[in-house]
């Protein structure tokens, strides 16, 4: 009868780790630990609240950037490379008028041509600023597939974002709307919404980023399902580039007064 073989454990005894290794695994943990601490901290931008120019710019550069990352949009470019084309070709005119190898008694007409031709393209581009881009701040491509069925109209237009902060003024305005042409009397679709710059900004001039982003994603919300303004509140462009200029004297809009306008 065959004995049965006991089994047998092999045992390996640890080998111990080199210096390299050590120091590697060392420096993972303290990656990982600096990774956990940046994700915890969170760096707020700080601004001067004195400088309205400043101010309005930093607003706008967030609500832009939320429409972007928030409410994944995606800006339309065509007016904006129009306006690059337009200060080309006048930088193209100045260049031929500084660098045209022709002695000066000569290149009088040439001078003088490229002169008033750099004058007209850059009043033209100011033209273009002032009565057509106004205050936008971003033009954006129609959506490709609307979440709402209540507002269609989101798939065929794109949509134009103006913002406002009048001279003298607290209240930063942003109005969401459709980029076509309305006939005369015809009703705009639109969303507004006012808050007063002490919403996002402390008295140290530290910026809520993340407020006013949360802010602006509800503010399109309501006018991707279709819960437009009342029309009668409407501020028409001519009226909102008169205030951006201080050249307006009527009353500056404020969150009450809009709520007092919609009960009434």
């Amino acid at each position: 009868m065959a004995k049965k073989k006991k089994p047998t454990t092999v045992t390996a005894d640890a080998v111990p780790a080199s210096e390299s290794e050590v120091k590697k695994a060392q420096e993972a943990d303290e990656d990982e630990d600096g990774s956990d601490d940046d994700a915890s901290e969170i760096e707020l931008l700080q601004v001067d609240v004195g400088d309205v120019v400043k101010l309005k710019q930093i607003l706008d550069e967030t609500v832009a950037g939320a429409f972007l990352d928030k409410c994944f949009l995606t800006e339309d470019h065509t007016l904006d490379n129009m306006k690059l084309s337009i200060m080309a070709l006048a930088c193209t005119f100045a260049m031929v008028a500084q660098f045209a190898p022709l002695p000066f008694p000569d290149s009088r007409p040439v001078l003088g041509g490229c002169c008033a031709a750099y004058f007209i393209l850059s009043g033209l581009l100011q033209l273009v600023t002032t009565f057509w881009d106004k205050d936008c701040i971003m033009i954006t491509k129609p959506v490709e597939k609307a979440k709402n069925t209540k507002n269609v109209d989101i798939e065929k237009y794109g949509l134009r974002i103006r913002t406002s902060l009048p001279r003298f003024s607290e209240f930063y305005t942003v109005i969401i709307e459709f980029q076509k042409k309305y006939a005369d009397g015809e009703n705009r679709p639109f969303v507004k919404a006012t808050w007063s710059v002490g919403h996002f900004f402390d008295v140290e001039g530290m910026f809520d980023e993340f407020g006013l982003e949360n802010e602006i994603e509800e503010l399109y919300q309501r006018f991707e399902s279709g819960k437009f303004d009342n029309p009668k509140d409407y501020f028409h462009d001519k009226l909102s580039i008169l205030q951006l200029m201080g050249l307006s004297n009527g009353p500056v809009p404020t969150p009450s007064s809009s709520k007092d306008k919609k009960e009434q």
